[in-house]
């Protein structure tokens, strides 16, 4: 890059949303390295508060999302077509495999093959019934309809503002300048995009910290090198690397990998499916868990536990809404730039589709087989995580009842380091774009600004990974980051219905 561009380059960035929240992840990463105690219990006390007096909250959001979004796919707004194209930008396929691996995709492997044991013990399952039939169902509501339609409904947004309206700013904000008008460009504007930021940033570090120990544990088993925090971190830096290279070469690099990604991940479910000798077993319970989640799923969206008495959708459900609110800021930019030829409808509908049915048939195979182990007395799966306390180690054992359990722990490593490679492929896109004050439509940012994103997503997880981080840790990061940006959400939905209103009006009267 020569002077000139570079100069060039400079002058197109916003210094704001870019450095503003660089100095503050390096500031946390100081604060949780140095100080791990402290800063868990201070983490502790906002999440109690959040958790515990404004829980509800997030669960009406959560609610009004996933209602909303079928109300726009099946009114007049559903016809509305993103672009001109005369077919849409990408196959089915490859449309599907790109937003599902966008989306969360690594932790849905971490979760499918752990979640079940997490609420195995949990007083309010006994309450519910059989722990075979709510330690199944429980997985799927909080992996189904209302997470992703805080993605659908989004990227509907988004779509409309990129595709249609032809807007050349990026950014949480441009999404509600229908509402604020000229206040989006000015500090009211500046503190959408920030939050954005931060947002995010609190997302990448709550995944990346999550399932990395279990990647690292997968590699010491296979090649006999000793645990630890250097080799988790090595690791890191081996994904970060992928997911650069990927970066660098934009959206076709994105595509290929999404692919390839989609192929491991179902390699690895027809491993477990087969070589578990646990396939009647695994698909009748998943085909119950299905059953009990429609029949209940009202009651499940709205119970808030008002006596405390065991304190679940405090400690869960509201954990998870927030966990997808804070990855809201990338993954449905992403959705929406990519849905370009498709309408409204198309875009929300085929979203459920490829979401749902890839993370069910995720939790349904992995968490279910272990379900098994547990059930018929083949591995006391509760038990090993009782003693041990350790998830990691849990999985490991559950895998290791599998045959040539070593090639399983390879195939679930690989699986997971290119599931990330491809969620952070999408985050290093998006968040370069919030660098900019202007890019156009069909633009991609400058590969160094890519690459600036692309390190600084690491540094916050590594640092997480040095302080003694508990999953309560990282949980009470995400519901911190999505307090505000539920409200935004709430604006962008209601600026999309004022401009897509006035969008089809106007339609109307040139006819």
């Amino acid at each position: 890059m020569d002077h000139n561009e570079k100069k060039a380059l400079l002058k197109k960035l916003d210094w704001i949303t870019t450095l503003i929240p660089f100095i503050c992840i390096i500031l946390l990463c100081l604060v949780f390295t140095l100080n791990p105690t402290g800063s868990a219990d201070t983490l502790a006390a906002i999440r109690s508060f959040l958790g515990n007096e404004l829980g509800s909250y997030y669960l009406i959001i959560g609610l009004f999302t996933f209602l909303c979004s079928l109300y726009i796919a099946f009114s007049k707004y559903g016809t509305i077509k993103l672009g001109n194209l005369e077919k849409p930008q990408y196959s089915n396929f490859k449309w599907g495999t790109m937003m599902f691996t966008a989306g969360l995709a690594a932790d849905i492997l971490f979760y499918s093959l752990c979640e079940w044991i997490l609420y195995a013990g949990e007083p309010h399952i006994t309450e519910l019934g059989a722990m075979q039939d709510w330690a199944s169902t429980y997985p799927l509501f909080h992996w189904g309809p209302i997470p992703w339609s805080f993605y659908m409904i989004l990227a509907a947004a988004f779509g409309f503002m990129l595709h249609v309206k032809k807007r050349s700013k990026q950014k949480y904000s441009e999404a509600c300048r229908p509402l604020l008008g000229k206040h989006v460009d000015g500090p009211f504007g500046k503190l959408i995009d920030l939050i954005a930021v931060f947002a995010l940033l609190a997302g990448t570090a709550t995944t990346f910290s999550l399932a990395t120990p279990l990647l690292s544990m997968a590699f010491s088993r296979v090649t006999g090198l000793p645990e630890s925090r250097f080799l988790t971190i090595a690791i890191l830096v081996i994904i970060c690397i992928v997911y650069t290279i990927t970066v660098y070469f934009g959206m076709k690099g994105i595509a290929k990998l999404a692919a390839s990604c989609t192929y491991l991940f179902f390699g690895l479910l027809l491993y477990v499916l087969i070589g578990g000798k646990e396939a009647r077993y695994t698909i009748e319970t998943g085909i119950t868990a299905i059953g009990t989640l429609t029949q209940n799923f009202i009651s499940l969206s709205t119970w808030t536990d008002a006596l405390r008495t065991s304190s679940f959708p405090q400690n869960w459900t509201i954990f998870y809404w927030a966990y997808w609110m804070v990855w809201c800021v990338a993954t449905p930019f992403f959705i929406g730039s990519i849905s370009k030829g498709r309408t409204i409808k198309q875009t929300i509908l085929g979203g459920y589709v490829f979401g749902i049915s890839g993370t069910f048939t995720s939790f349904i195979i992995l968490g279910n087989y272990s379900l098994a182990l547990q059930t018929k007395g083949v591995l006391d799966v509760m038990g090993i995580y009782a003693s041990t306390g350790n998830l990691y180690q849990t999985i490991i054992a559950i895998l290791e009842t599998l045959p040539i359990a070593k090639l399983g722990l390879v195939l679930l490593a690989i699986t997971m380091i290119a599931f990330y490679a491809t969620s952070f492929d999408a985050l290093a896109l998006v968040a370069s774009t919030y660098s900019y004050k202007e890019l156009p439509e069909d633009a991609e940012p400058d590969k160094h600004v890519k690459l600036f994103w692309s390190v600084l997503l690491m540094l916050f997880p590594i640092a997480l990974i040095f302080s003694e981080n508990s999953m309560t840790n990282l949980q009470t990061v995400s519901i911190i980051a999505a307090f505000p940006i539920g409200i935004i959400i709430l604006l962008i939905v209601f600026s999309f219905f004022k401009d897509a209103k006035e969008y089809l009006n106007q339609k109307q009267e040139q006819r």
